[in-house]
């Protein structure tokens, strides 16, 4: 992630313009540096319990589910912050990019929450196991 962070930020500063042609970064080296320093350490410092929370939500079931819902759950709530602070400065199409993110971050929620419910349920209404197999053989 530390590595991320440093080609971000170096790639930020050697082309500060976006492709609608407005400049939205710039400064000084110094500016970069300082950047690049507290992003790359708080990528340090914050990798490892991201790894675990990732790790985690492939734990099958309802045990994994509250991590899956993390990322859907942070894609609605940033682009819930940038429509209220950047899409009237960027126009339509930025407002309508965001509001498809968040009613798809809302649909992968939702896609999750049935998904282990339905696992759930299947795996509660099977049998047991190898026993209950063998008595219901002896019933016939």
């Amino acid at each position: 992630m530390a590595v991320g962070v440093i080609v971000y930020y170096l790639f930020k500063f050697l082309s500060p313009v976006t492709p609608i042609g407005r400049v939205i970064s710039g400064g000084s080296e110094h500016d970069l540096m300082s950047r690049i320093l507290f992003w790359g350490i708080a990528a340090f410092v914050f990798g490892a319990p991201v790894g675990i929370i990732g790790n985690l939500a492939r734990t099958p079931g309802i045990a994994g589910l509250p991590f899956r819902l993390l990322g859907p759950l942070i894609a609605f709530f940033e682009t819930s912050q940038r429509l209220s602070t950047e899409a009237d400065l960027q126009g339509l199409i930025v407002e309508i990019t965001w509001n498809v993110i968040r009613a798809a971050s809302a649909v992968v929620a939702v896609v999750f929450v049935g998904h282990a419910v339905w696992r759930w349920r299947a795996r509660r209404s099977r049998p047991e196991g190898p026993a209950q197999v063998g008595a219901s053989m002896k019933q016939h």
